[in-house]
């Protein structure tokens, strides 16, 4: 798989909006509200054709454009992965998978036209099935030479944290809302059984409910269960001008509040930064659920400093944004410690999830 960046989905959609080229798709919505859930795992997509069509040309453009990682994270974090049925195979098994991507050939397809089609909630609610059909290989690889894949990502990328943020919203996290619109003027969206676990001027930090996940051991051919710590802390200060967007004062700011609000166990270590080649933090603007709140997203690793020994940490992904009233920048960063040997992409998504429904609520 070829590592790339993951890129930011509106203005990507936009590019395949208003581009003249041939083979950038079209969607077209079509939607069915059933009453049954999506099933699968976060980050599973299913890619039904027939097999001469993935075992052809068009299986590394698959792989390196549907896969992608979300940067820039170590261990690599795919965005997805790709499972292949056979429409034989689907159809005789459960079809509530929650990302469905549809690849066939049809000889009524007029020309080298490549025929893009998204729908909704088709066989469950939230599900996100996508159709590509052609006239021949031929024309499906050309569209994906051309780019058309990427939007076709940016549609499962977009779909997959508004799932889980949907689902989310079933929750009950009333008292921990009260203590973010009082201190903040906001409110989540967040997993049941979330803790409020440290709460101090201009900061709480809430912790997510453990997870367990297997953990595949590279020496050995047994599994072991690993424990997976994630959450997120929301803080604020002053907002000054809109230089206070600028990568360094973000930064800047970030490891001033994580200094005196993110003590390790050992005393006088706290979590830091990490600024590596390979994991350098970047920051790409971005918007909440609804468009109602833009800021800027920053995603990078946190290690634990301020000894001459160091521990390891995880990855962070966070929103700032500017509250309009009180005149505060405010900073929703979820971290996430986890085992190397386990994947990432469950709780990254989670994370992603909470910050993006973030809502004013004065």
């Amino acid at each position: 798989m070829t590592r790339i960046h993951l890129l930011f989905p509106s203005i990507l959609l936009m590019l395949f909006t208003f581009s003249a080229c041939e083979d950038s798709p079209t969607f077209k919505n079509r939607s069915n509200r059933l009453g049954q859930s999506v099933a699968g795992e976060i980050g599973e997509l299913i890619v039904v054709c027939e097999d001469a069509l993935w075992n052809s040309d068009l299986k590394p453009y698959l792989d390196t454009n549907i896969t992608q990682f979300i940067m820039p994270y170590y261990p690599d974090v795919p965005t997805f992965m790709l499972k292949h049925k056979t429409p034989k195979h689907f159809d005789k098994g459960n079809k509530r998978y929650r990302s469905l991507l549809f690849i066939a050939l049809d000889p009524n397809v007029k020309g080298d036209k490549v025929v893009v089609e998204k729908r909704k909630d088709v066989w469950a609610i939230d599900q996100l099935v996508i159709d590509i059909t052609a006239k021949n290989t031929e024309d499906l690889v050309n569209f994906c030479k051309n780019g058309g894949l990427q939007a076709v990502h940016a549609e499962f990328d977009d779909m997959e944290w508004r799932r889980i943020t949907n689902y989310f919203r079933e929750s009950n996290n009333e008292k921990i809302n009260n203590q973010l619109g009082e201190t903040f003027g906001i409110k989540l969206a967040m997993p049941s059984k979330s803790i409020l676990v440290n709460e101090r001027p201009n900061f709480i930090r809430i912790e997510f409910p453990i997870a367990n996940r297997p953990i595949e051991f590279s020496n050995a051919g047994s599994q072991d269960r690993g424990t997976v710590l994630s959450g997120i802390m929301v803080y604020q200060y002053d907002y000054t001008d809109s230089s206070i967007f600028e990568f360094d004062r973000l930064i800047a700011a970030r490891d001033t509040m994580l200094k005196y609000n993110a003590p390790y166990e050992i005393e006088g270590m706290y979590m830091g930064t990490q600024f590596a080649d390979l994991v350098y933090p970047e920051i790409n603007p971005t918007v909440n659920y609804n468009n109602t709140i833009s800021g800027i997203e920053m995603r990078g690793m946190f290690v634990y400093v301020g000894q001459p020994i160091y521990a390891p940490g995880g990855a962070f992904w966070s929103f700032s944004f500017k509250h309009p009233k009180r005149k505060k920048l405010v900073c929703i960063s979820g971290y996430l410690d986890a085992p190397s040997t386990t994947s990432w992409t469950h709780q990254l998504r989670e994370i992603q999830a909470v910050f993006k429904s973030v809502e004013f609520v004065d």
